[in-house]
């Protein structure tokens, strides 16, 4: 039995669902949101399935859906990529973040994370034999620095895996950030695992900067992607990888030893989604902004002090001020038990040294799921005064 799997515990997520699910509470914890997604998208999806080719599609993905991808992001990111060779479709980005894993990284290779992390991150690098150099972020700001950097890099630098937006922080990195990690990457020959898969979701008229798009990163950035993301359709699992064609010929033998492919109907339905219409990309996301709008001034006003939420699904709630007696992990099991609403704590994203403060709560709901998790989170405050 492989001790990386077998000592991991239970996902927080799973945890905290499986929690919600037993209190009947409502689940602010895990990002997916509570509509059913596009109805165009979905019927394309059901079209295919019934008038489509449901065997084996290419290992590369549908031809319609790279050369959508290409062209969405030469569209929206001033990106060009050669769909023949530069792009892969992969099962979720989850599985995109494996194989590039498993493919760039050796044993004894050393990868940097930055902490708080996406949950597969560790198990993924340490499973591909790579030794992980934490960079830590803090609130309120989650940045980092130079100095941050030149801690975490080494001659022994092999792989750079980001996460921008940052999941679980709401932070969106812009071009200054990620010049400071590009330089970094050339001057120790790393390569750059970039995951994007909130790319789309940012607020208040930020603009995606891709790191594959800055000097000096085009042959050492794999940039990943996802419809989930985009189309607010999780449990589709269509995710996108763009590289260079050298690396990419590495990422696709790892991809067919992994899934191999990704349903033939998703990838029809994802093509003929990214190309619609700007409104609509638009529109999602002064959706999702009115959402977060909404919940944080609730949250405000019951005196939460909430940290700045510039992109993803999600709104963290410093709880420092509020001078609990409990710690996060016990606060959040203490709020779906007595108070019914689900929240994940955020020092479960940390590896090492966690901040241990910090709620994440996911705003990607109807108004009417929101407001009564408000008026629910309204019961907790006189405990804390």
């Amino acid at each position: 039995m492989n001790p990386v799997f077998a000592d991991l515990p239970v996902s927080v997520f799973e945890i905290m669902s499986g929690l919600a699910q037993r209190h009947d509470a409502i689940n602010l914890g895990q990002g997916f949101p509570d509509d059913p997604g596009p109805q165009d998208v979905r019927r394309k999806a059901a079209e295919a399935v019934l008038d489509g080719w449901n065997q084996y599609p290419s290992m590369l993905g549908l031809p319609e859906l790279r050369f959508a991808i290409a062209e969405h992001y030469r569209h929206w990111q001033g990106l060009a990529f050669d769909p023949e060779t530069e792009v892969m479709v992969t099962s979720g980005a989850t599985e995109a973040l494996a194989g590039a894993l498993f493919a760039l990284v050796e044993p004894g290779d050393e990868v940097v994370l930055f902490q708080p992390l996406y949950d597969a991150y560790l198990p993924l690098v340490l499973r591909a034999g790579g030794i992980p150099r934490f960079v830590r972020l803090e609130p309120p700001d989650w940045r980092f620095s130079e100095e941050m950097l030149a801690r975490a890099f080494s001659p022994r630098t092999r792989v750079v895996l980001f996460n921008n937006p940052l999941n679980p922080a709401g932070t969106v990195y812009g071009a200054q950030d990620l010049a400071l990690l590009a330089r970094f990457c050339v001057e120790f020959g790393a390569i750059a695992i970039s995951d994007e898969v909130w790319e789309h979701v940012m607020f208040d008229g930020r603009a995606h900067v891709p790191l594959i798009g800055l000097q000096g990163m085009r042959e050492r950035c794999v940039k990943i992607g996802s419809a989930g993301k985009i189309f607010s359709l999780t449990g589709w699992k269509v995710g996108f990888v763009c590289s260079a064609p050298a690396i990419l010929r590495v990422l696709a033998k790892a991809h067919q030893f992994i899934t191999f492919t990704t349903p033939p109907n998703l990838q029809a339905a994802v093509a003929y989604g990214l190309g619609k219409d700007d409104d609509y990309f638009v529109k999602m996301r002064g959706g999702l902004q009115r959402s977060r709008d909404r919940f944080v001034a609730g949250l405000r006003a019951l005196g939460f002090p909430v940290l700045e939420a510039q992109g993803t699904y999600f709104v963290n709630v410093d709880l420092k001020p509020l001078n609990l007696n409990d710690d996060v992990t016990s606060f959040c099991r203490r709020l779906v038990a007595e108070h019914r609403v689900a929240a994940i704590p955020v020092s479960a994203f940390y590896a090492s040294d966690p901040i241990r403060s910090v709620v994440r709560f996911c705003f990607a709901k109807r108004d009417a799921t929101l407001d009564a998790a408000l008026e629910r989170l309204a019961g907790i405050m006189p405990r804390t005064a």
